[in-house]
């Protein structure tokens, strides 16, 4: 396994509609790896393969795994979630306002509108179906993680960003 380099808006492969995940080869299972390795590093809530200058429809997520979060999150605290090909297949009406920060840009975070709990749907890494229900903070993860796949980042539909203050993060783990 390797950590990967995180790009930056700089780069298009960010700005590009990913394609599909065709094929569940060795060479995917190892970018899975890689990208698990280099979310655990940055240290990182979630990861598109995008973000990796890797321009398929494929994400991992993890929420943290301390003991404040397995009170706060209960039995997703920890749990790592490898999902090629995701669709949101149902949203909340409600939205809910919340602090977001990106791991391809380092240093900011803004105010952004996201459904309160969402239904992804999409392949495991083995390639079998799989259906998520999310909620709250995990619903937000990987409703920014998806935007990553259609070109789209955070800054982009946010109300308000700013630079991070040393007290931010201590606050907000990217996504």
């Amino acid at each position: 396994m390797a950590v990967l380099e995180i790009i930056q808006p700089g780069n298009p492969v960010l700005r590009k509609k990913a394609i599909r995940v065709m094929s569940f080869d060795n060479k995917l299972q190892k970018l899975v790896d890689d990208m698990v390795e280099t979310l655990l590093d940055a240290p990182g809530v979630g990861l598109a393969a995008p973000q990796v200058e890797v321009s398929q429809r494929l994400i991992v997520v993890r929420l943290p795994d301390d003991e404040e979060s397995r009170e706060e999150y209960g039995k997703e605290a920890g749990k790592l979630y490898v999902v090629a090909n995701p669709e949101i297949v149902k949203s909340s009406k409600a939205m809910v306002e919340g602090t977001e920060a990106c791991l391809s840009i380092p240093g900011f975070y803004g105010t952004v509108d996201r459904h309160e709990s969402v239904t992804v749907k999409g392949l495991d890494r083995e390639g079998k179906p799989i259906r998520i229900k999310a909620k709250g903070w995990l619903a937000r993860v990987f409703q920014h993680e998806i935007d990553h796949l259609d070109g789209q980042l955070y800054i982009d539909i946010a109300k308000e960003i700013w630079r991070a203050r040393p007290e931010d993060e201590e606050e907000t783990i990217a996504e």
